[in-house]
Parts: structure tokens; C-alpha cells; sequence
């Protein structure tokens, strides 16, 4: 086992349950990221509604979904930032989904820009 497995490993036991899960959850999410497919991503965002209640990880892979077009690997520093904030810091999660929907949104812009 490498350092970093056994500093995650350490980390993933000082979780309480449900961070354990969020954690899990993101990594599932970053795994998922990098095997990105080749086909020509739509330029307009896929309609996918907020549910009333949702995980900050599950918020990141439903605006994932619905901004296919933005370079993810772009989004990675500031989405990583908000999933700290609510994970180490207890931001609410109504809170950070509100501020990485005006992130993706800002991103969107930024691209239609270009």
C-alpha cells in the first residue's frame, strides 16, 4: 500500500457514516470523470431537474450530466473546494448546491463565449 492509500484509508476512518459515503461517492465521481468518452458532447445543457433532496456528490454528478460540454478536469479545483466546505467544514448542502449550480453556470457562459 502506497503513502497516499494509507493517508486515504486513514482519513476514510475518521468519517462519521455519512461522510464515509460522501467520500466514497466522489470518488466514485472522479473515477468515472476520467474515463471521459470521444463522442461530440451537445452544446446547449441537458435538462435534468433539482430534486427536492440531494447529496452534494449526487448535485455534482447531475450538473456533470447536464453541462457535458464544459472540460470537467477545468471544474475540479472549485467543485472539489465546495464538497470540502459541506464534508470538512458542515456547510449545509442546500448551500453548496446553490453556489455549484452558479459555478456551472458561470463555466457554461464562459464557453458559449468562446
Amino acid at each position: 500500500m502506497t503513502s497516499d492509500e494509507r493517508a486515504l484509508l486513514r482519513h476514510f476512518r475518521s468519517l462519521a457514516a455519512e461522510q464515509r459515503h460522501s467520500l466514497v461517492d466522489f470518488a466514485a465521481f472522479l473515477a468515472a470523470r476520467s474515463g471521459r468518452a470521444t463522442a461530440q458532447p451537445p452544446a446547449q445543457p441537458v435538462d435534468i431537474p433539482r430534486p427536492q433532496t440531494e447529496s452534494v456528490i449526487k448535485a455534482v454528478k447531475r450538473l456533470t450530466a447536464t453541462y457535458p460540454m464544459l472540460d470537467h478536469g477545468k471544474l475540479l479545483h472549485e467543485t472539489s473546494n465546495f464538497v470540502g466546505q459541506h464534508i470538512m467544514q458542515g456547510k449545509p448542502a442546500t448551500e453548496v448546491i446553490d453556489e455549484l449550480e452558479v459555478m456551472f453556470q458561470r463555466h457554461y457562459e464562459l464557453f458559449k463565449g468562446e
